[in-house]
């Protein structure tokens, strides 16, 4: 198999074989616990400088405190910070929810928008976010870059730009629009197990036969899975 020698080749070929490594929609995909979009706005605003794992163990109590925007919008902001104290950065957060909420409430009539232009209204929302419940919770086009899409995106050499919207305008310009939020999940994943900041394995990547950054002394090339005999 020749190797892809080109942005657009290169990032198809990481889509390919990135969903074979991680099957799933970008729902599936996506690792905020949550029922609907309203909760994965505020995961994804609390995710900010903290782990998934511990959004999951704050939103819990935070979500059957407060279970619509009504509720949030109205809330105390010192309750809100106390259970959302542990992911950091809380009295910003707290701030940020209940902007939101009161956004939600005041001009979409308690409903989360679809629309990127009306999300980023809201306190706490900006372009990253936006994406992630676009392409998780209503299927539409959306492809959030976060710090591993921006790092495996130059890695790859998918882009040379350093900033994350332009990052994602020249990922979207080489994907059909119904693959991005699932790649960009995918690579969230990747970056996170194998294609680490710190101490990348190379050698236990998928990708390693065409990376330009690869360190690998010998590449792991995807498994051919060959049909059985009838």
């Amino acid at each position: 198999m020749s190797r892809p020698r080109t942005p657009k080749g290169r990032t198809r070929e990481t889509a390919a074989r990135l969903a074979l490594e991680y099957p799933g929609t970008a729902k599936e995909l996506c690792a905020l616990n949550h029922d609907n979009p309203f909760q994965l706005l505020v995961a994804t605003i609390l995710s900010a400088q903290s782990t998934d794992a511990r959004v999951n163990l704050v939103t819990p109590a935070l979500f059957a405190r407060y279970p619509t925007p009504e509720d949030l919008a109205a809330a105390d902001p010192g309750e809100v910070e106390k259970l959302v104290a542990s992911t950091g950065f809380f009295r910003a957060k707290t701030r940020s929810l209940i902007g939101m909420a009161s956004g939600l409430v005041g001009r979409y009539r308690g409903q989360v928008p679809v629309a990127i232009e009306d999300l980023t209204t809201l306190p706490g929302v900006g372009r990253k976010t936006a994406n992630v419940i676009r392409s998780v919770d209503f299927d539409a086009p959306g492809l959030p870059v976060d710090t591993h899409v921006l790092r495996l995106s130059r890695l790859l050499g998918l882009t040379t730009n350093t900033d994350p919207e332009k990052v994602e305008s020249d990922l979207t310009a080489l994907l059909p629009p119904r693959e991005w939020g699932a790649l960009s999940l995918r690579m969230i994943l990747h970056g996170r197990r194998v294609c680490i900041a710190r101490r990348p394995r190379c050698e236990d990547c998928v990708l390693a036969d065409f990376c330009p950054s690869s360190r690998a002394p010998t590449v792991r090339r995807p498994a051919i899975k060959t049909p059985k005999p009838d």
